[in-house]
């Protein structure tokens, strides 16, 4: 939602750190998320949020409480009306504090770094390792000092290390985790 946002920004101009600009489009937009897609004014957007810009960006989005507080009235609504798994970095603190079960997924910053470069390039993007890695970095950074929803573990999430696991065996492994007699 962050990422949809951001790069509606990003087309429209919007100054980035003009909040009550931010807020406004965020109110704007016409965003449906199908199973595994982003729709954003009926155009599938679910390659484009990935793109290094928009990464770069969604800092401003991430930042701006007036956003925060309108996607995660978004998503409690969607909630409410689905049976979700969500990720993202503010899901077991912030948005879904009473969920089921919360995990608070992580690997290797090289792992990461690893991973997120082979999208880039199945993307077409070109990208060190050494650059994703730095960008990397400093998101988190960020995010972990933000005032508003920073980036840690709920108190009742068990950290899962995914270093070194294949996406199948990740999801698997929560999958056994959600339902251990299945």
């Amino acid at each position: 939602m962050y990422r949809v946002v951001t790069l509606a920004a990003l087309r429209s101009g919007v100054d980035l750190e003009d909040a009550g600009a931010l807020d406004r489009l965020a109110a704007g937009l016409d965003v449906l998320f199908p199973p595994a897609r982003v729709l954003l004014a009926g155009e599938d957007v679910t390659a484009a949020i990935r793109e290094v810009g928009v990464t770069r960006a969604s800092r401003f989005i991430a930042d701006c409480a007036a956003v925060r507080d309108r996607l995660v009235g978004w998503q409690r609504a969607f909630a409410r009306v689905e049976d979700v798994v969500t990720e993202g970095r503010d899901q077991g603190t912030i948005v879904f504090p009473d969920a089921h079960r919360k995990f608070f997924v992580t690997a290797s910053d090289e792992e990461r770094a690893r991973r997120r470069r082979l999208d880039l390039l199945a993307r077409g993007e070109e990208m060190s390792l050494e650059a994703v890695l730095a960008d990397q970095k400093a998101r988190d950074a960020r995010d972990a000092a933000r005032a508003i929803a920073p980036m840690r573990p709920a108190d009742d999430a068990e950290t899962v290390d995914t270093t070194g696991l294949a996406i199948a065996d990740v999801v698997e492994l929560l999958y056994r985790k959600v339902l251990p007699s299945s």
